[in-house]
């Protein structure tokens, strides 16, 4: 029995009512590190737990994490690490830091958390980086278009120093924060149920003309409009109704993200296009760092370091006997299977003839202006040329292969 499952054991109003006892960190922290069936009888045994080895000592810092609309529930779909991250650090910090975790978007959500934690309301924040490039536009630099070629690709990359030059220090320079760890997927197309009855996409050439919902990224706008995919800007709040209606064909993003932010029941095909980043990041107030101690540093480093390792394994698991993100086979009791929604796998060849129509390295007219512009904030580096010659030195196709590197030390 999967953790998913045991967390469904527990109702809704029962854990609420758990949570209003023993408080909500300490029951998602519970049941996050939960092992056997759950009920809420035992439930509340582990979060009275939790809260008296919490609240034991006077933390010497609280810090607010802003975790935009995740929960104990969807963070055992979509493997983001928020919640492992607060336990290990304040495990490993003795309580000297505590964390006070805030999900379901009550603090801040997916566009405002970058904000809230630049302005100090809240100390970390977990989003997606497409999501928080409105406030944080130098993370646009993850979104060129097939800059990486799989998820290893992507750890490779966060793993590497290489990563500290051209993303974590100019981050922290212009915006103010220190980026900490991140899920890796690759974003495709995720077809509405206008597409149910239609034969499951296997060229790009069926995808030309539809009308598709873009999240907050100025880079992947340019992908789609080179691929015909014709983005359209639509509130989250309409784009399921836009899909079940067929007023929008589709909309961008990752296999676990429409598994838990409850897409499913309106997605026909999840076309797997790979064409840019899709990372859900943890970031902290660079402000709230400095302001620790040497040794709360080193273990905020150490926390953030064995969550990434964490994330890399268990959301790549996830993918699988979870969501369902597998072709040709499924597990019958995933979430894809059990919503029908198929996975539309492409071919090496119209992956490659996707990446000739939109990348820089095929189409380099289509990127100057975006790439001058983060060359300058960058201080003068090609982000571009210096993150596709990187990870071209991976040589695992599987993302779980990837070796473990603590950046921060070269």
């Amino acid at each position: 029995m999967g953790l998913y499952d045991r967390v469904r054991g527990v109702s809704r109003r029962d854990f609420f009512r758990i949570a209003g006892t023993y408080g909500m960190s300490s029951t998602l922290l519970a049941a996050g590190a939960f092992g056997g069936a759950m009920t809420a009888a035992n439930l509340a045994a582990a979060a009275e737990s939790t809260y008296y080895k919490r609240f034991s000592k006077e933390p010497q810092h609280t810090l607010k994490f802003g975790a935009a609309g995740f929960n104990q529930q969807n963070l055992l779909i979509e493997r983001a690490g928020c919640l492992e991250f607060a336990r290990d650090l304040e495990e490993r910090t003795d309580g000297e830091i505590r964390i006070e975790f805030i999900g379901n978007n009550q603090i801040c959500g997916q566009l405002s958390c970058v904000e809230k934690a630049q302005q100090g309301i809240v100390d970390i924040y977990a989003a997606s980086t497409q999501n928080s490039a409105g406030g944080a536009p130098y993370l646009n630099v993850l979104d060129y278009a097939y800059m990486f070629r799989s998820r290893a690709d992507q750890y490779y990359f966060m793993y590497h120093p290489k990563s500290v030059e051209v993303l974590r220090d100019p981050f922290e320079a212009r915006h103010g924060l220190k980026f900490l760890f991140t899920h890796a997927e690759l974003r495709g197309i995720q077809l509405g149920l206008s597409w149910e009855g239609k034969d499951t996409v296997t060229s790009i050439e069926q995808l030309f003309g539809t009308k598709n919902r873009v999240t907050g990224t100025q880079l992947g706008r340019i992908a789609m409009n080179a691929l015909n995919l014709n983005p359209v800007p639509v509130a989250w709040e309409e784009t399921l109704d836009g899909l079940k209606q067929g007023l929008i064909d589709g909309a961008e993003t990752w296999a676990s993200a429409v598994a838990y932010a409850n897409m499913s029941p309106v997605v026909s095909q999840c076309v797997d296009l790979r064409f840019f980043c899709g990372t859900e990041h943890t970031a902290m107030n660079a402000q709230t760092f400095d302001g620790l101690g040497g040794e709360l540093q080193d273990a905020v480093m150490e926390a953030s370091y064995l969550t990434q390792v964490h994330v890399q394994a268990a959301n790549e698991a996830a993918l699988v006997n979870t969501v369902g993100f597998s072709h040709p086979h499924q597990g019958p009791d995933t979430i894809f299977a059990q919503n029908n929604v198929r996975v539309a796998a492409l071919s090496d060849a119209e992956i490659k003839k996707a990446e000739e129509m939109c990348s820089p390295e095929f189409q380099p007219q289509l990127w100057e202006q975006w790439r001058e512009r983060i060359y300058g904030w960058a201080g003068g580096v090609d982000t571009y040329q210096e993150i596709y010659d990187t990870v071209r030195e991976n040589d695992h196709t599987l993302a779980e292969n990837v070796e473990p590197r603590r950046w921060w030390k070269g």
